[in-house]
């Protein structure tokens, strides 16, 4: 979001305690944070990591537990940020009370042969995120996705991959010694946007010349087109996920499974 300047009502107006509420509703589904946890939240600068810092600052100003948190950015060596962007993070997460850091990395891991895509952008910054937070003692990474992107990873790995597996809203790495959250796993995009827009988050744009070219970006209009029919398709799909009527499924052993 460009020229914005991050401004906070007081009292909490009504949207934004709704906002909270829905995601402490899957933070407490998953028990997902717990007294005296540490917390290290991967920033992209994009609404959703901004809109979860929010959240996760806010809420832990109403309960009986305490639970510390921090930020990463990780800043690309080949995309750096203009210094002006950085300041505007860091006056918005010192105004949220959440120490902010930026780790300058390569965008291309090691293992980079030629071949780029979403996905391996995504484990290169994933790994930094557990170098970062095993450094730090940290064992709990909260991430910015929302409904809709597990709802949209779904209908992907269906759709695409001929899977039925989605994004977990709480997922554990290395034996359970990292362990990543989702909080707004139960909140949609719809709120997350209307949080930025009216809070005037200092959104960064996205600059990846994957953004308009990858396979979600391709999903979202059949979702929308499906929420024409029916307007809960979203909440459905999520709720499905725990909702398998194992009766009419296909045994694992079944012969004619196999290819």
């Amino acid at each position: 979001m460009k020229n914005s300047a991050f401004s906070f009502q007081k009292p909490m107006p009504p949207y934004v305690k709704r906002f909270i509420k829905q995601t402490g509703r899957g933070i407490n589904r998953f028990s997902m944070i717990r007294e005296g946890d540490s917390v290290l939240i991967g920033v992209s600068g994009g609404k959703d990591s901004l809109a979860l810092a929010l959240a996760l600052s806010l809420r832990r100003q109403w309960l009986p537990i305490t639970y510390s948190l921090s930020a990463l950015q990780i800043e690309w060596r080949e995309n750096p940020l203009e210094e002006e962007k950085k300041k505007e993070l860091r006056n918005y997460f010192r105004a949220l009370d959440i120490p902010l850091e930026f780790k300058t990395a390569g965008m291309f891991p090691e293992s980079f042969h030629g071949k780029f895509d979403c996905y391996l952008c995504s484990r290169n910054r994933k790994r930094i995120l557990f170098e970062e937070a095993e450094k730090r003692g940290i064992c709990k990474i909260a991430l910015g996705h929302h409904m809709d992107d597990i709802v949209e990873t779904t209908v992907i790995n269906l759709f695409f991959r001929g899977s039925f597996a989605t994004m977990m809203p709480v997922q554990d790495f290395f034996k359970g010694k990292i362990r990543i959250i989702r909080p707004m796993c139960e909140v949609k995009e719809s709120q997350v946007q209307q949080i930025t827009e009216r809070l005037c988050l200092p959104v960064l744009e996205n600059t990846c010349p994957y953004h308009h070219t990858n396979i979600r970006t391709d999903v979202k209009p059949i979702i929308k087109a499906a929420a024409r029919l029916n307007k809960r398709v979203r909440e459905n799909i999520y709720k499905a996920l725990w909702n398998i009527n194992t009766e009419y499924l296909p045994k694992t052993d079944n012969p004619g499974l196999k290819e």
